[in-house]
């Protein structure tokens, strides 16, 4: 897919682009994100921007976004005050203030995880400690990708990507349930081109 061809079809009102990826991010590539940020948000006129407020990829795709145009950049947390300062989006969704028993989606959802299985049950049914927060980050995962009753799903997933072991941890877990729910994925392998 071209540049060209990602905005014709994905630029239009109402759509969602999710820009996130792994925190550890080379030296080499961080520019890079920055650079697709701002060349999407300036090529581009009705695409809201999305990611879950991490250090690292989100915080560099962001960046770039919000250098050109900060309105078009929401972000979905898994707790209120999540890397507060850190978070230079326009819009903020954080779990806290998110009926999860009302997305039975979500959570069946995010139940597809196997590891963190047990951890959603505990965190959903109220249960607040050092491992049931685990389980907010993989919801947060899902609701990124599928929404909810008041957050759009997304149309779009652009991934940075640890091309050595792909599809692993927070962003496997997004990656899957983007594919699960026909949205189309790319990672650098293909952006890295848009910006030659």
């Amino acid at each position: 897919m071209t540049l060209a061809d990602f905005i014709q079809k994905y630029d239009f009102k109402g759509s969602v682009v999710l820009l996130e990826g792994k925190r550890d991010v080379a030296d080499a590539d961080k520019s890079k994100l920055i650079d697709l940020g701002k060349l999407l948000a300036e090529q581009t006129e009705h695409m809201i921007f999305r990611s879950g407020n991490a250090d690292g990829a989100d915080y560099y795709f962001s960046k770039g976004v919000a250098e050109v145009d900060a309105e078009r950049l929401e972000v979905i947390i898994p707790y209120s005050g999540h890397r507060k300062k850190a978070n230079i989006a326009n819009k903020t969704y954080d779990l806290d203030n998110i009926d999860l028993e009302k997305e039975k989606d979500v959570i069946e959802q995010s139940m597809k995880n196997k590891e963190m299985k047990n951890l959603i049950t505990e965190y959903v049914s109220g249960v607040r400690n050092r491992n049931t927060i685990k389980a907010a980050y993989i919801i947060r995962d899902t609701v990124k990708v599928i929404g909810t009753s008041t957050i759009s799903k997304a149309s779009f997933a652009i991934f940075y990507d640890d091309l050595d072991k792909p599809k692993n941890g927070g962003t496997g877990h997004t990656m899957l349930v983007c594919e699960q729910n026909d949205i189309p994925v790319i990672n650098q392998k293909t952006w890295f081109e848009w910006l030659k």
